[in-house]
């Protein structure tokens, strides 16, 4: 599990992980530790990724800073050897819950060039300062989840959901939408709440940030996380 030092401004992150990948069931586990300088981050992008097109799918985010590679944050189940994720079987306290806290060639690369999923980046529009509160409601509850352990829910205890109340916790001023449970539509919702850039139609930026060609270009290259934006509608970290 991973944990967080918290020192001034400096971020001590263990646990941090980068795996090499050769597919999904071949690859070197490797653990890390990473350092971060809070008044560094800058910005802040947001994950769709679908193993399959519909109204379900798994989000995450980055932290982005400007001195480092961004610090990938993906909020999912705990599965033992042999088990598979259920949704039903998910609201009877059947997964535990895990934050993976790693490098975005593996976080990222493993959906796009293994899996096979498609995976989407929207950078969102808020200031380094909103970013940093978020980074820091993280950062409480990665280190509260290494101290005792909880159970993954589908409604109330998931990757959006958690993502969503983390906004809250940092200052987001918005209702519930269906959209945060069905999260298949959550870029639509990003969209139409104006978290995005709006300034093309939905289905332009939506085309446009899907990274699949762009990872499966840059492979396990260093400045993976550089090559995946290059061509997106935005501004990179």
């Amino acid at each position: 599990m991973p944990r967080a030092i918290i020192d001034g401004d400096r971020v001590r992150i263990t646990g941090f992980r980068n795996f090499e990948y050769r597919s999904t069931d071949d690859f070197t586990v490797r653990y890390e530790e990473r350092e971060f300088l809070i008044s560094h981050l800058t910005s802040l992008d947001f994950f769709v990724s679908y193993w399959k097109q519909g109204p379900v799918g798994h989000t995450f985010v980055s932290f982005n800073f400007d001195n480092a590679l961004p610090l990938c944050i993906s909020i999912e189940t705990r599965p033992e050897i042999g088990e598979d994720f259920q949704p039903i079987a998910s609201l009877f306290k059947q997964f535990e819950l895990i934050y993976v806290v790693g490098d975005e060639r593996d976080i990222v690369g493993v959906r796009t060039n293994y899996r096979k999923e498609d995976v989407y980046l929207y950078h969102i529009l808020t200031s380094p300062e909103n970013a940093r509160r978020l980074f820091l409601v993280y950062i409480d509850r990665i280190n509260k989840l290494a101290d005792h352990a909880e159970f993954y829910h589908l409604l109330s205890n998931s990757c959006t959901i958690n993502i969503v109340r983390y906004a809250n916790a940092a200052g987001r001023i918005g209702r519930f939408d269906i959209r945060h449970l069905l999260n298949g539509f959550i870029d639509r919702y990003v969209y139409s709440a104006g978290l995005v850039d709006n300034t093309l139609p939905f289905d332009e930026l939506r085309r446009r940030s899907r990274i699949n060609d762009a990872a499966l270009a840059a492979g396990d290259a260093p400045d993976f996380s550089q090559r995946i934006r290059a061509s997106l509608p935005f501004p990179g970290p």
